[in-house]
């Protein structure tokens, strides 16, 4: 199809050529240190354009995990989807620690990384691919609208994220994927099958992720792994 993509499986499936694989490694990197630039702080900015060596290490470091970490899956649903083993904390800290604009940044990134992830993606246009993919991923840096709320704010900022992540894969869901709803699915209620099969898996996960970050030792180093970030 192009010196990115590969097309397969009739034009739904395209796995990326080596330049593709390139190109979104390349993007990410800028990506990452313009997320360094916009987390260094006033300080930073009065010195100049230079990237924080720490932002850069640290957001560098939870989106590595966050990408692992997805390939580590707890179980499957019979609808589709999977619970991976908290892989979205990961990148919805990044928001937490350093705000909206370098949360949306990484969870673009983030979403760079899913799409490259096992070598290709389903796409049907560039919308459902936009929302499937890079949007949706995006989302999940809306935790930086909770970076200055202390009480709660990580917890409150996960569901929030987690929660804008499904909305946006199920508008995908409804505009382009009613057609591949599998048999096993209830058809009385077909109409809710987007909101149904994205909701399951997340908020599955989420519910063992809160659990985990609420507990007490957890909470405890999260919150000082938090003050080593923003320090």
């Amino acid at each position: 199809m192009s010196i990115f993509f590969n097309s397969e499986e009739g034009g739904s499936y395209y796995s990326l050529t080596t330049a593709g694989t390139v190109a979104i490694i390349v993007v990410v990197a800028v990506l990452l240190i313009i997320a360094a630039v916009i987390g260094s702080g006033k300080k930073e900015e009065k010195k100049g354009p230079a990237v924080n060596a720490k932002t850069l290490s640290f957001t560098g470091i939870s989106l590595a995990l966050a990408f692992v970490l997805s390939y580590v899956r707890i179980f499957k649903l019979p609808w589709g989807g999977s619970v991976t083993l908290c892989s979205m904390l990961f990148v919805v800290l990044i928001g937490y620690w350093y705000g909206l604009k370098v949360g949306l940044i990484a969870g673009f990134v983030y979403g760079c990384l899913q799409f490259i992830q096992g070598g290709g993606s389903y796409i049907l246009d560039p919308l459902q691919a936009g929302l499937d993919y890079f949007i949706a991923f995006m989302a999940l840096g809306l935790s930086g609208l909770f970076c200055k709320m202390k009480k709660n704010g990580l917890t409150i900022g996960y569901i929030v994220a987690v929660l804008a992540r499904g909305a946006f894969h199920s508008l995908g869901g409804y505009l382009y994927w009613m057609d591949y709803m599998p048999e096993n699915f209830p058809a009385k209620y077909a109409s809710v099958y987007p909101i149904a099969y994205n909701y399951a898996y997340l908020l599955a996960e989420a519910a063992i992720t809160l659990i985990v970050i609420n507990f007490p030792l957890v909470k405890d180093a999260l919150n000082r792994i938090t003050d080593m970030a923003r320090k």
